[in-house]
C-alpha cells in the first residue's frame, strides 16, 4: 500500500494538505502534532508587499462552521522568501505557496519572486472574499479569471501551478475551463463563502467589511457536490479539495468523488491533531478494503 499521490508532476508522501491560511508557516504546529508526517503544506496568503490585515473582529463562530475576515495579513513574499521559506523547507512536506494579490501586475511580480524560490508549487489565489481589491475579483468571471492567471503561468517556468477556485462564481465550470485554458496544471476548491453576521446586542454587523467568509462542516456537503461536478468535467485534471473536512469519512468522501488530494483547514482550530489522524484514517480504510492507492478509491 503506497499513500502518495502525485499533483501536477509534484509527489506528496500522502494527500492529506494544510489548508492556506489554517497552519501559519508550519513551525506554528511543530511543536504540537508531527509535521513532518502531513503531504503538504499551503503557506498563508501571501501578497508582493506586506498586508495588516483586516481591522476589527476577523473570527466569528456559528453553527458547525467559522466566519473569518482575516485580510491576507503577511510579511510580503521577499520577507517569505528570507525569512519563513527556509524553516518550512526543513519540516519536510510539499510547500506550496498561496499567491494573493490585488492587481494582474502584483500577481505576475509575485509569482516570478516564488519562481526563483525553493517552494515545489504555487497555488494562485482568485477567490478570497475578505479583501476589498483583487481576491475573489478574478475568480468570479471567466474572463477575469484568464487574465490573472496567464502572466502568472507566464512567469512560474520552474514551478506547476495550481489555481484556488471561489464557490462563489455564478458558472463554476466556466471559471474552471477559463483557468484550465490559460495553462493552470492543477485547480483546488472550495474557497470559503461569502457570508456575514450581525452582533444583536450592538446592532451592527460583526465585520468591518460587512461580510466574511464562511467555512467549517456545515459547507461540506456543497463543497463535496461542487468537487463531484468539477472532477467529472475535467477528468485529466488533478483538483485538490477542501471545504469543510474534518475527519478521515469526510476526507474519503471527496477522494471517492474524484479528487486527487484534500485541504484541511478549519478542522485544526477545534483539533489540531485533526490531519494526522485523517492520515491515519485514509490508510486504515485502504488497508481494511484492499486498496493499493489512494486514486484507486475514486468512484468515478
Amino acid at each position: 500500500m503506497d499513500l502518495s499521490v502525485t499533483i501536477a508532476g509534484l509527489r506528496l508522501q500522502n494527500p492529506v494538505i494544510a489548508a492556506s491560511g489554517t497552519f501559519g508557516y508550519g513551525g506554528e504546529y511543530a511543536g504540537i502534532i508531527d509535521v513532518s508526517r502531513l503531504g503538504g503544506i499551503c503557506t498563508k496568503g501571501l501578497t508582493l508587499n506586506p498586508r495588516p490585515g483586516n481591522t476589527g473582529v476577523r473570527v466569528w463562530e456559528t453553527p458547525s462552521g467559522l466566519l473569518n475576515s482575516i485580510g491576507l495579513e503577511n510579511p510580503g513574499i521577499p520577507a517569505f522568501i528570507e525569512k519563513e521559506l527556509p524553516r518550512l523547507r526543513s519540516i519536510g512536506p510539499a510547500v506550496i505557496a498561496n499567491l494573493s494579490g490585488s492587481t494582474v501586475e502584483e500577481y505576475a511580480e509575485g509569482a516570478a519572486l516564488l519562481n526563483a524560490s525553493s517552494v515545489d508549487m504555487v497555488e494562485l489565489n482568485i477567490s478570497c472574499p475578505n479583501v476589498k481589491a483583487g481576491g475573489m475579483a478574478f475568480g468570479l468571471d471567466p474572463q477575469a479569471a484568464a487574465e490573472a492567471t496567464v502572466p502568472v503561468r507566464r512567469a512560474l517556468t520552474a514551478k506547476p501551478l495550481m489555481v484556488k477556485l471561489s464557490p462563489n462564481a455564478p458558472d463554476l465550470i466556466a471559471v474552471a475551463r477559463a483557468c484550465v485554458n490559460a495553462g493552470a496544471d492543477a485547480l483546488s476548491l472550495v474557497n470559503t463563502f461569502k457570508a456575514m453576521a450581525i452582533d444583536i446586542q450592538n446592532r451592527r454587523p460583526v465585520f468591518d467589511n460587512i461580510s466574511a467568509g464562511l467555512s467549517g462542516p456545515a459547507i461540506k456537503p456543497i463543497a463535496l457536490r461542487m468537487v463531484w461536478e468539477l472532477c467529472g468535467e475535467f477528468p485529466a485534471i488533478p483538483v485538490v479539495a477542501l471545504g469543510g473536512i474534518a475527519c478521515a469519512a469526510d476526507a474519503l468522501e471527496f477522494l471517492m468523488a474524484g479528487a486527487a488530494a484534500v485541504q484541511v483547514g478549519s478542522a485544526t482550530f477545534a483539533h489540531p491533531a485533526a490531519m494526522i489522524e485523517i492520515i491515519d484514517g485514509i490508510e486504515d480504510y485502504m488497508r481494511r478494503s484492499r486498496i493499493a492507492a489512494p486514486g484507486e478509491l475514486s468512484i468515478r
